[in-house]
């Protein structure tokens, strides 16, 4: 039987609780209870399922999100039931349509009243159901269904799911990008009426590597939903890199130069990928953008300044002159320059700096490697061989080496 007793307290108490701007209902009856938004989609062509998810809580996409390529999805909100999502896969696995994998947990559930449930099956078909008791917290508790996506929350401001809904029809980009693109709506048009903690999005597809996987999440912010705005920019705009290199080898000049155009806008804040940003651009022949994105990494970082090595072969533009000193090179340091001309193409510049480096003593196992990939790519075989065997006297465990001088020699 349902203990009841913290309804007792006194009005005092009760105000007081209210004051705190917290969760009442979990307050009051001591339940890990969420004022939360999510909708649940799945795009046929892409085969992906995904949801979004915020909450007035930490960690929303911990427990919340249940998702199986080819198989469907769960998004588990209100007095989270890991059971719905769980019991609901194996329930789609075995063959049940998505209403009854729902409503065999629901039957089950003596608290079901406290439950907020969606669900996709692997042909897009939708259901959901909105607890009972739901209705009696401060703000909207509801669900609506469309074609092939469903948005639901609880504690919400009026016309939320309304606007979540139509930003995801109206929505053009990934599936992940449509989904966010739905929370953004409802947080505009004033989410939940206890505020926002954390947020998440998650996309798996059935055809979809790691590394085109979505899995992004907020864990505790004031600003949830747009840190995960971010977050996706950066992970889209990674793509975008990617994309505009792909397309300058293949000799699309103007795709590639629209593509890191996109990418730079993106990827800016993130100063781990300045550094493939600037040298995109020197491949593009743009030095000058080179530049600024060196400079907005070491207005940005202190520790940037462990990849200006690479950028050696920029030492002579104006405004890096008194920046890169290679007289202060340590054997990484060159390590990581001549790496980068050779990346660039310029093995003749390699040998050259290289060479010069051996003569003055400097030199290493992983030098003599590049040396030697470098005089493979200039077709001069026997100088490749006699500095790849070099890197492995200096250091046997030298891998890129061995496997080098394994391809020149056959």
């Amino acid at each position: 039987m349902r203990d009841f007793k913290y309804v007792l307290l006194p009005t005092l108490v009760v105000m007081s609780l209210m004051a705190q701007g917290q969760n009442l209902p979990s307050l009051l009856l001591e339940r890990d209870i969420n004022s939360t938004f999510s909708i649940l989609a799945y795009d046929e062509e892409t085969q992906e399922w995904g949801i979004a998810v915020a909450t007035n809580n930490i960690c929303v996409g911990n427990s919340t999100i249940y998702l199986e390529p080819g198989v469907g999805g769960f998004s588990v909100i209100a007095e989270t039931e890991p059971a719905y999502g769980l019991i609901g896969l194996q329930n789609l696995q075995s063959g049940k349509t998505v209403q009854k994998s729902i409503l065999d947990v629901r039957d089950k559930d003596e608290e079901a009243n406290y439950r907020q449930v969606s669900g996709i099956d692997a042909r897009g078909s939708v259901f959901a159901f909105t607890g009972s008791s739901l209705k009696y917290w401060k703000g909207e508790a509801s669900q609506m269904l469309g074609k092939g996506y469903v948005v639901m929350g609880n504690q919400l401001a009026e016309g939320v799911l309304k606007s979540m809904s139509t930003a995801f029809e109206k929505a053009a980009g990934t599936l992940a990008e449509r989904l966010l693109a739905s929370l953004v709506a409802g947080q505009r048009a004033g989410g939940q009426v206890s505020g926002k903690q954390s947020a998440a999005v998650v996309v798996k597809g059935t055809d979809n590597e790691w590394f085109n996987q979505i899995d992004l999440r907020v864990d505790n912010s004031k600003r949830p939903i747009e840190e995960l705005q971010t977050l996706m920019n950066y992970h889209y705009g990674r793509i975008r890199l990617n994309q505009a290199l792909y397309a300058n080898r293949a000799g699309n000049k103007v795709r590639a130069k629209e593509k890191l155009s996109e990418a730079q806008v993106m990827l800016d804040g993130w100063t781990g990928m300045y550094p493939r940003v600037a040298t995109a651009n020197i491949i593009m022949d743009n030095e000058d953008a080179a530049v600024r994105w060196i400079k907005k990494g070491l207005a940005e970082n202190p520790k940037w300044t462990v990849y200006l090595p690479a950028f050696y072969v920029l030492r002579e533009h104006p405004e890096l002159k008194s920046i890169i000193k290679p007289e202060h090179f340590s054997i990484k340091d060159w390590e990581s320059a001549i790496g980068m001309l050779s990346n660039l193409g310029r093995e003749l510049e390699v040998i050259e700096v290289a060479e010069r480096l051996i003569s003055d003593n400097v030199e290493s196992s992983y030098l003599h490697f590049i040396l030697g990939r470098s005089f493979h790519y200039e077709k001069e075989k026997e100088q490749a061989i006699w500095h790849l065997k070099k890197a492995l006297k200096m250091d046997e465990a030298n891998v890129e080496a061995r496997n080098l001088l394994k391809r020149v020699e056959e």
